[in-house]
């Protein structure tokens, strides 16, 4: 096995660059559930078979990704919190297999985007350990 030398400063602001990246995308998510939520309901339907959930559905599971992403935001719980949203993103990535096969159609072409997306959080999770700059969970 071989080992790689990086400055610990440099690998803990190269995981702060990602963890703010993925968590702009997470929070325009969140929010999306408070202001649409009927692009919600419309999500839940299309990918995951769910039949309409009401906006007091949509605002519950607002709440609770709110938390969840301020949670992974700061570090707090980190393995939980970062595993949680792994688990997620990596479910909304498959479930939108369909999209894949036909890029050109719609805006198909902008769910390659989930990719990048998923592997930053992969790294995070992976390096959680030494991802500390501005973090509880130090």
């Amino acid at each position: 096995m071989s080992t790689v030398t990086i400055s610990k400063e440099k690998l803990e602001w190269s995981l702060l660059g990602l963890r703010l990246s993925v968590f702009i995308v997470l929070i325009m998510w969140t929010v999306d559930k408070f202001v649409n939520p009927s692009h919600s309901a419309a999500v839940m339907k299309v990918f995951y078979s769910i039949p309409d959930i009401s906006a007091s559905i949509a605002y519950i599971m607002g709440a609770l990704q709110l938390a969840l992403v301020l949670s992974f935001l700061v570090g707090f719980q980190r393995r939980c919190a970062t595993l949680i949203i792994l688990i997620m993103h990596l479910s909304s990535t498959l479930v939108s297999f369909g999209r894949y096969l036909d890029p050109w159609a719609g805006s198909n072409l902008l769910f390659y985007a989930a990719w990048p997306m998923l592997a930053a959080i992969v790294v995070l999770y992976l390096f959680r350990d030494y991802d500390n700059k501005f973090s509880l969970g130090k």
